[in-house]
């Protein structure tokens, strides 16, 4: 069997154990009478086929290694994080969530922009650390968009995607008595609203905090796949973890040679 053909059987296996994960966790939801937790298991299932799509319609392959972190990603985030309400119970559920995320848009990022680079109808070949920027670039944009849609669901349909923090001091101008560019410095332990105090320590900062901490560690996923890629494009073909993350132009005739 060759390797080809044992990495696509250790995708198989991985997906129907999350698969079948995530079709007990519908039924559940079902004699719970929770649809709308029933329709995020069915979405996931669709999430799932993605790789496979990608694959095939791109003549791309997803590294076992890549595809594995994908589809652990979007259990995580459905499952785990909506369904079961990790991202309350845990609190830096959220934050690793983005953080893989700004991983996995810089690998997309990446291939796309390589599948260019190595393709004969393109004459432009561009430099790895060019193809690791553009897959920088993609990240951070796919995260800055991800925000601005977290921000207008919570606007228009009254949710908390994005999550509120506790703000203990206040730093600003506005509270300079002199109208002074100077910061005045305030602690803040309760506050009133509608004549009600609530003792929470501080004050809640509606999204700000959670978006620059989303965007913050996306960044840093991003960074660390764009020096995975830098180092894979210049020693293309040495590095076994390159190898497993980074999604390659398949060729077609070569594979069926292998297969056969």
């Amino acid at each position: 069997m060759s390797i080809n053909m044992k990495a696509r059987k250790n995708r198989t296996k991985i997906q129907m154990v999350l698969t079948l994960l995530v079709v007990l966790s519908v039924i559940r939801q079902f004699f719970f009478g929770n649809y709308h937790n029933m329709f995020l298991g069915i979405l996931t299932l669709i999430l799932f086929m993605v790789p496979q799509f990608l694959d095939k319609k791109l003549s791309v392959t997803i590294p076992v290694g890549l595809e594995t972190v994908i589809l652990i990603f979007i259990f995580s985030a459905e499952i785990l994080g909506e369904i079961n309400a990790f991202y309350v119970k845990i609190p830096i559920w959220d934050t690793i969530l983005h953080t893989t995320n700004g991983f996995l848009m810089a690998a997309i990022g990446f291939a796309l922009i390589d599948l260019f680079n190595r393709s004969e109808k393109f004459s432009i070949k561009m430099s790895p650390y060019f193809v690791a920027f553009f897959a920088f670039c993609f990240s951070m944009t796919v995260g800055v968009l991800w925000e601005f849609f977290e921000f207008s669901m919570d606007q228009f349909f009254g949710l908390d995607m994005q999550k509120d923090w506790i703000v203990t001091a206040i730093n600003s101008v506005k509270l300079n008595p002199t109208g002074a560019n100077v910061p005045i410095h305030v602690d803040v332990q309760s506050v009133v609203i509608n004549g009600e105090q609530w003792n929470l320590g501080g004050y809640l900062d509606i999204g700000l905090i959670d978006t620059m901490k989303d965007l913050i560690v996306n960044f840093i996923g991003a960074v660390v796949f764009s020096i995975i890629g830098i180092l894979y494009l210049k020693n293309r073909g040495r590095g076994k973890l390159a190898a497993s993350l980074i999604p390659q132009v398949r060729n077609e005739d070569k594979i069926e040679a292998e297969d056969k």
